[in-house]
């Protein structure tokens, strides 16, 4: 007797219909027939009645439903102890990220370190980076990527780099036709769009300030939930963005990028970790970025 065998058996007397048990089962009916066959030869009994519609038990049949419940609940609950032993000793390592990392280095630097180390669980979590301060404090991330300078006593951070602003403005918009640098007192005169809403601060507050540094107060100020919705309402000609370069990537329909006269606008790219925390894994994310940076001629840390 085997418990593929018990399963069948359990199939057929809860379906009472060997037609719906193979259905469900995956399996052709008569393999099916044959296991329950089988399984009766064994018993010596016979375990359906099957002169009766629906399909009944017999007494006999009865017996080993009740007990087969009981021996498969328990299989189960000794394979999902075995599964929690398993993945309670196999080493996690969660990331916490801002979504406009995505559109960088971060999926090539997640990939590589998955590479790095195969037996490593790795848990992703986009949230902000106020978010991801609050995560690593209570354990729940292990490293977060965003792109705000926020101090914290119980966090080390270090700079990634510095990526220059661009901004997204709507296809038909008078300033997409031009490819030279766009002033910023420019896009002042259009609705500015930013993200996200909450909570603060946020990437938001990171462009208004290149505004108000300047002494430039934007015709109006939109602010929405994520970097998609603001992308969507420039496509819709609803206002211009200023974003990431590496968003550029993310080519959207009626949306166009163009570089700013303001070099000095960048948004820099954060990697938190606990304070402290020196560990090799830490390490190895490090080692891998500083790679591929060099590789590409990035300055690591500027």
């Amino acid at each position: 007797m085997e418990s593929r065998q018990l399963r069948y058996f359990v199939a057929v007397a809860r379906e009472k219909n060997f037609t719906r048990a193979a259905e469900k089962l995956h399996i052709a009916q008569p393999p099916l027939s044959r296991q329950i066959q089988a399984l009766e030869d064994e018993f010596g009994a016979e375990l359906f009645d099957r002169n009766s519609r629906p399909l009944a038990l017999t007494e006999a049949g009865k017996l080993l439903f009740d007990q087969s419940v009981q021996v498969l609940e328990r299989m189960d609950e000794m394979k999902a102890a075995v599964k929690r032993l398993i993945e309670a000793d196999k080493p996690r390592y969660s990331i916490g990220f801002v979504a406009s990392t995505l559109y960088g280095y971060l999926p090539e630097v997640i990939r590589r370190y998955r590479a790095a180390r195969p037996g490593t669980e790795i848990l992703l979590h986009e949230m902000t980076t106020v978010e991801q301060l609050v995560a690593l404090k209570e354990g729940r991330i292990d490293v977060g990527f965003g792109r705000l300078t926020l101090q914290d006593p119980a966090v080390d951070r270090v700079l990634l780099r510095n990526e220059s602003i661009c901004a997204a403005l709507p296809l038909e918009h008078p300033l997409a036709a031009r490819r030279d640098s766009l002033a910023l007192e420019e896009l002042a005169q259009d609705t500015l769009i930013v993200y996200p809403r909450a909570p603060r601060p946020s990437y938001a507050d990171q462009v208004l300030s290149i505004f108000r540094d300047r002494n430039i107060t934007p015709r109006a100020v939109l602010e929405v939930r994520e970097l998609q919705t603001a992308l969507g309402l420039v496509a819709a000609n609803s206002g211009v963005a200023l974003v990431p370069g590496s968003v550029e990537r993310l080519r959207r329909d009626n949306v166009v990028y163009r570089a700013l006269s303001a070099p000095e606008a960048v948004s820099p790219v954060m990697m938190s970790t606990r304070k402290g925390d020196r560990s090799p894994e830490v390490e190895r994310m490090l080692k891998i970025i500083k790679d591929m940076y060099r590789k590409d001629g990035v300055a690591f840390g500027k």
